[in-house]
């Protein structure tokens, strides 16, 4: 029997070779540089759209033969170009976003706002189908927070997660031995039930975090005790309920997001929207999703996906909404 490898490198050799076939992309490509493509207008100045989409985290991705870029780094890629070119005065943060890690959270807040800082360059934050937790985080530097009519978003607050074995281990009989130089130097540890001391100063932990979350929410936002009080529950809301809160600033779609962009940078109507891309795509328009962690183009004959089918969340502390985790 042929081996199966070299049947599938053999037809990719035929799929390239062929003429006037598609162009065939065997394995995806990160490190082709970002360019600029024009999704719509003519006018002078632009309105950046920059996809948000996934879990925020600064681990980089696997890919079959080569790693990705971490959502973190490819993001800052996209801020940094921005920032270099005097023509974008706006950007539109297009969120699909549950969160994710507390640190990697931070760091594209903390881009965001400088950003505006140093540049004044206008920014809209558009909520798709979920922008909780982490995701809600990275839009307060936003100067207008849209929500779809169909945004699921808040749960401001923080999870710890950490996974426990020892019932597995019992019954197939191994056991982890740990010697160290503090009682709680294994805290956390999968291998051990925690004790009282552990969840108490885990407990304490949580609440900093979730404090620092709360007072940024409360500055950005301007809301008053009695909507913190409601809002600090980590409970989810639909965009109206979120509107009536004070998260976000009106309910709707993707076009008045980048209408109120237009607005607030003083651009014209038919101001160029443009995107950044490692590829180009035929007939793009502003609801591609792809951040272009990977080139994109093609037909991909090795591209299982997998990873993004698996969680990829460590033991650690979260700004993530994840549902069915559980109790901390």
């Amino acid at each position: 029997m042929r081996n199966p490898v070299i049947i599938l490198f053999a037809l990719t050799g035929l799929l390239v070779s062929a003429c006037g076939t598609p162009k065939v992309q065997l394995f995806q490509d990160a490190t082709a540089p970002l360019q600029e493509f024009t999704l719509q207008g003519t006018a002078p100045g632009k309105v950046l759209v920059l996809p948000v989409r996934g879990i925020i985290s600064d681990v980089p991705g696997k890919g079959f033969l080569q790693s990705k870029p971490s959502m973190v780094q490819e993001l800052v890629s996209h801020l940094r170009l921005a920032e270099k070119d005097k023509e974008i005065k706006a950007i539109v943060l297009k969120i699909d976003s549950p969160g994710g890690s507390i640190t990697a959270s931070d760091i594209l807040y903390h881009e965001i706002n400088g950003l505006k800082q140093r540049s004044g360059i206008k920014v809209v934050a558009a909520m798709m189908g979920v922008a909780a937790s982490g995701g809600y985080y990275i839009c307060l530097p936003a100067d207008y927070i849209f929500a779809h009519p169909t945004t699921v978003t808040g749960s401001i607050g923080v999870i710890f997660m950490g996974p426990k074995v020892m019932g597995l281990m019992e019954k197939i009989g191994v056991d982890m031995e740990v010697s160290k130089s503090g009682d709680n130097k294994d805290m956390g540890s999968a291998f051990r039930r925690s004790t009282q001391e552990e969840n108490a100063i885990l407990d304490d932990l949580i609440v900093q975090l979730a404090d620092r979350f709360l007072d940024l929410v409360a500055r950005h936002r301007n809301l008053d005790k009695q909507v913190l009080d409601t809002v600090s529950s980590a409970r989810i809301f639909l965009a109206d309920n979120a509107l009536q809160l004070g998260l976000v600033d009106k309910v709707g779609y993707l076009d008045d997001a980048l209408t109120e962009a237009k607005r607030l940078a003083q651009l014209p109507t038919d101001a160029k929207v443009v995107v950044y891309r490692r590829s180009e795509y035929p007939d793009d328009n502003v609801y591609n999703t792809f951040m272009n962690q990977s080139g994109e183009r093609g037909i991909f004959l090795v591209n299982p996906g997998l990873e993004k089918a698996i969680p990829t969340t460590g033991p650690g502390f979260y700004y993530l909404w994840l549902p069915g985790s559980g109790n901390y």
